[in-house]
């Protein structure tokens, strides 16, 4: 699952103790060779459908991490592309990683708490990718505002998510297994590490932007295999 250059146990059972900004401080030189980063192929695949090079004005990337979907964003965009990330660490490793990346618009770094956006009316497009298990379903509509807030109108938020799985389906069993792990660990360990699976599916986001003023579409197909599962979410705000 990991690869050689990855953390160790040791390293991971430590981030695990820790909250999410030190923890992810802690995993940051190690974040790339992880199974936690968002894989390049749905990357591509996800944001190929935002339009051609250069057709973005500015983009935000929400918990932006390491700087994946920000290398893949920078062609697309004309004037600037945004990591917002809580970790210092891992925006220090993304502006490392990014040096290199492909486009001309100018890259920035922004470190805060994606419940606390601190834009308004700046960004023609927002994506967030593989985060969402570290918001609380009860802040998932600060979230949606914060994001609604910092877009243009007509401006758009693209994400991945998935459908809720069946029962029947072994891996639901072992998310619901993890999430209740995680309940028992924050209950009795502060401070509180947020992650959890099956968080901000369709159904739930739906409901959440269409709330907050925007329209949703949901498409399906165009993920490559083993990510055929997935569906790319274009919310635009009205």
């Amino acid at each position: 699952m990991f690869h050689r250059d990855g953390p160790t146990f040791r390293e991971l059972t430590r981030q695990a103790l820790t909250s999410v900004e030190q923890g992810y401080d802690l995993l940051a030189p190690k974040f790339e060779h992880t199974p936690f980063r968002t894989p390049d192929a749905v990357l591509k695949a996800s944001l190929a459908q935002v339009g051609p090079e250069r057709s973005v004005g500015a983009a935000l990337d929400v918990c932006c991490g390491t700087g994946a979907a920000m290398r893949v964003l920078r062609p697309l965009c004309r004037d600037r592309v945004v990591g917002f990330d809580l970790s210092q660490g891992m925006l220090d490793e993304a502006r490392r990683l990014l040096g290199d990346a492909p486009g001309d618009a100018r890259l920035d770094f922004v470190r805060g708490d994606a419940l606390e956006l601190p834009f308004t009316a700046e960004f023609d497009l927002v994506t967030s990718f593989g985060a969402f298990g570290h918001i609380l379903e009860e802040d998932e509509p600060r979230l949606v505002k914060g994001i609604a807030r910092a877009l243009k109108p007509g401006g758009r938020f693209v994400f991945v998510t998935g459908h809720p799985p069946s029962a029947l389906n072994p891996g639901y069993w072992v998310a619901k297994g993890f999430n209740a792990a995680m309940r028992v660990r924050n209950a009795l360990w502060k401070p509180p590490f947020v992650m959890y699976y099956l968080t901000f599916l369709v159904p739930r986001a739906r409901t959440l932007l269409e709330a907050e003023g925007f329209t949703v579409e949901v498409r399906e197909g165009g993920m490559p295999k083993p990510f055929t599962g997935l569906v790319t979410v274009h919310a635009t705000k009205r």
